[in-house]
């Protein structure tokens, strides 16, 4: 027999529902035993696909974890311990995010976590000095705790 998808293949296997041949490359194994790609149904796991509510709900929690969150950071800004604070503020938003959407993962939710990320830096900045200069915000701590946190951030929220 030769593969439907692949004419030049030869092959002994046939998809368990429609009996069409398939070869390695195109068989799908499933629980009740080989199939057609057509035939396998396959899904995208529920954790990864992401309706367009869980978004706007991903963007009011990561936006409210980043405000309070620069609050706090801005009152625990001292030079070293600045990054390890950072570091926490990544992984608070990405937590917040993580729990308003139910777990799920993907690409948007991990740019949210980075601009979450963002807008907690800025508030922090806003508020160690009522008028915040560019050093506030250009220090070495205060930009690998940014990374460090952009990083952590997006890292949680990445699909596996």
């Amino acid at each position: 027999m030769k593969c439907e998808r692949h004419p030049s293949v030869e092959t002994n296997l046939a998809c368990g529902k429609c009996l069409q041949p398939v070869c390695p490359k195109c068989l799908v194994q499933t629980p009740v035993g080989v199939r057609c790609k057509d035939c396998a149904g396959m899904k995208r796991l529920p954790v990864y696909s992401i309706p367009w509510t869980f978004y706007l709900r991903a963007i009011g929690a990561g936006l409210a974890a980043a405000a309070v969150l620069g609050v706090v950071w801005s009152f625990l800004s001292l030079g070293l311990f600045t990054i390890l604070i950072g570091a926490g503020v990544g992984y608070a938003i990405s937590e917040a995010i993580s729990l308003a959407v139910n777990r799920k993962r993907g690409p948007g939710l991990q740019l949210i976590g980075a601009v979450a990320m963002i807008v907690s830096f800025l508030v922090r900045g806003m508020l160690i000095a009522p008028f915040p200069t560019l050093s506030v915000y250009v220090g070495v701590y205060a930009l690998i705790s940014l990374a460090l946190g952009i990083l952590i951030a997006s890292s949680r929220l990445q699909r596996n």
